[in-house]
This record gives C-alpha cells, sequence and structure tokens, in this order.
C-alpha cells in the first residue's frame, strides 16, 4: 500500500528538515515545488531550500495543479515531497477568486491523494494555532489552508506534527 504522509507545525518547526530525512530513504525522489519567485526574499528562500535538498530530487514546479505533476511523474519515481500545501493555498487565493473553483482544486488534489502514484510526502503549515486575524484577507486565507490541512490529514495513512523540531506522531 502507498503512503500518504502529511507533515505539519508552525513556522520554521523543522517539518521541511524532517519530510527530507523521512524522503531519504527512498532513491528516486521528486520535489513537487507550489511556491513561486515572485520577488527577491522569496527567490532567496527558494535558493536556500534547492541547496539544502542538494541534487537528491528531480525538482517540479507546479503552483496550482498538483494533482497534474502527480500524474506526470517521471517513470520510477518513489516518493513525491510536496512542499508547501500552505503555499499552494495562497496560490489558490491569488489566481482564483471563486470559492467554488478553490473547492474544485481542492477536491481534485484529494481525489488525487486518494489513489497515489507513489509514496507522496506533504508539507504543511499549521495556520490556525495563533490570534484570529484582523483583516478579512488573512481570515480566508486561514480559513482555506485549514480546509486543506484538515483534509489532506484526513486521507493521510501518516501524519505528524512538528514543535520545536520534534516530531509528534498523530497518526
Amino acid at each position: 500500500m502507498r503512503k500518504v504522509v502529511y507533515v505539519t507545525g508552525g513556522a520554521r518547526s523543522g517539518k521541511s528538515s524532517f519530510a527530507l530525512r523521512l524522503a531519504a530513504g527512498y532513491d528516486k525522489r521528486v520535489f513537487l515545488a507550489t511556491a513561486e519567485p515572485f520577488d527577491d526574499e522569496m527567490q532567496s528562500r527558494i535558493g536556500k531550500h534547492r541547496e539544502e535538498r542538494g541534487g537528491q530530487f528531480i525538482t517540479v514546479e507546479e503552483p496550482l495543479y498538483p494533482e497534474e505533476a502527480l500524474r506526470n511523474l517521471p517513470a520510477g519515481t518513489e516518493v513525491v515531497l510536496l512542499d508547501c500545501l500552505t503555499v499552494w493555498a495562497g496560490n489558490l487565493m491569488h489566481y482564483f477568486e471563486d470559492e467554488g473553483v478553490i473547492t474544485k482544486r481542492i477536491d481534485c488534489f484529494l481525489e488525487a491523494l486518494r489513489q497515489p502514484p507513489c509514496d507522496i510526502i506533504l508539507v504543511s503549515n499549521e495556520v490556525g494555532m495563533g490570534i484570529v486575524p484582523e483583516n478579512a484577507m488573512a481570515r480566508r486565507f486561514r480559513d482555506i489552508a485549514g480546509i486543506v490541512n484538515q483534509n489532506v490529514a484526513s486521507v493521510a495513512t501518516e501524519a505528524y506534527l512538528l514543535c520545536s523540531g520534534l516530531p509528534l506522531r498523530l497518526k
């Protein structure tokens, strides 16, 4: 049975490093990146993540349709590490105003996770543990990210919460 592993936690909690360690046990790895280099700061972050991965992954960039990327993986792919679902949720908000379209995008991705082509490791930020955001756009983002996280966690075969670099297995 193929695994879908969900890894969540706060900012700088160690999620990505933990996910990289999980993926290290596979030979043919794909890194599915959702971030787009909109500005210098994001370009720098992407560059640091690439350095951290080294040449150990084939990188596939897909900011909106990760289910399409999962359908078109290189032959023999053993694991996909998708980093991150929270950025993907932000991309959905940026490109699609209509809630129905966003819901459809989420549903299409969840369907792909129900029949994964290989093992999948999914990284996401837990954004619902802080204060209620002061503006409507931030609350909308929190809500979309929360919906994505809940649904992905329910489909996952394993789930981990990272805090201060320490993983807590949720399921």
